[in-house]
């Protein structure tokens, strides 16, 4: 793995962490579920509310991208 892959891997599980973490919470808090139903509802809004990071190979060398539901488009990260 390049170096620009592990830095879209650790983008990619901080923004995911930090959505599954106060997701759980809210849901915990909010709402009436109880047991397994707290973590599998956060994970799987966490999921589709995360931004998605790649690393592409172009003629320019590798360049890393985001791809978020939020923002329009693909953007180029540093």
């Amino acid at each position: 793995m390049t170096k620009l892959q592990v830095r879209a891997f650790l983008y990619q599980l901080g923004c995911f962490a930090i959505l599954f973490t106060s997701i759980q919470y809210l849901v915990a808090k909010f709402t009436n579920l109880t047991g397994l139903w707290i973590p599998m509802t956060a994970f799987v809004a966490g999921t589709i509310l995360a931004p998605k990071f790649q690393a592409v190979k172009t003629k320019d060398g590798e360049k890393l991208f985001m791809k978020w539901m939020f923002v329009k488009g693909i953007k180029e990260i540093g």
